[in-house]
């Protein structure tokens, strides 16, 4: 049947996933750090996801699709029941050992090597950028990750952004980063949650753009603080 569905554009999609977040019947799901509308029949074309989207990437289209499958939706959610809601904002304690001794270990140092950090405040040439080495790193992984400073940071100029509160594209603005100065490496540091996937796209994509050769790597933190990858 011909009818009213939503389209995703997949060259504006940043990879946030607040509308997987705001689609209540399951319809959009993220997959490779974008956006996708994973079974028609979930989709009611009701847009409850279209004002959630920063970029603007999601439209209506009339086309060919299954008719919206009320009870698939249903049954699809008691399945779920039990995990309702984006992994990165379900919520988890987790119980840490408290160390005892009263013997008190040496401040640990920053390994912050410039101001500012977060990628929509930094500009795009900086002198810092001559021959760097590049962290890009999602805002969590400082706090999850205990060592991070001296594993990840140190020696590195750190550029921090979390896709899913920021409505921009960072992939723009690090492809003018890497464009227009002599980046040495790049590594990106995200967490197992699947929102930051946003982040570990666009800085594939930066650096596809670019046109540039430049060694890099991805590093995943799990949300209970240890490296997956």
């Amino acid at each position: 049947m011909i009818r009213r569905i939503i389209q995703i554009d997949e060259e504006k999609c940043n990879g946030c996933g607040a509308c997987a977040d705001a689609c209540h019947e399951g319809a959009i799901g993220m997959v490779n750090g974008k956006a996708k509308l994973l079974r028609d029949d979930y989709c009611d074309g009701l847009g409850d996801c279209l004002p959630t989207c920063p970029t603007g990437a999601i439209s209506f289209v009339e086309r060919e699709a299954m008719p919206y499958d009320e009870q698939a939706v249903l049954e699809n959610q008691k399945m779920k029941n039990k995990g309702t809601g984006c992994p990165g904002s379900r919520i988890k304690q987790f119980n840490r050992r408290q160390e005892t001794s009263l013997q008190k270990s040496s401040p640990c140092v920053s390994q912050l090597g410039q101001w500012p950090c977060q990628i929509k405040l930094v500009p795009v040439n900086a002198p810092y950028f001559n021959g760097a080495k590049l962290l890009i790193a999602a805002d969590c992984t400082a706090y999850a990750y205990a060592n991070m400073h001296e594993e990840f940071m140190r020696g590195k100029i750190t550029l921090i952004g979390c896709p899913k509160l920021d409505s921009v594209d960072y992939s723009e603005k690090l492809t003018q980063i890497i464009q227009n100065n002599d980046i040495q490496s790049v590594a990106i540091v995200r967490m197992e949650v699947p929102c930051c996937s946003g982040l570990e796209f666009a800085a594939k994509k930066a650096l596809q753009n670019s046109g540039k050769f430049i060694p890099w790597q991805v590093i995943t933190i799990s949300i209970d603080g240890k490296i997956l990858n």
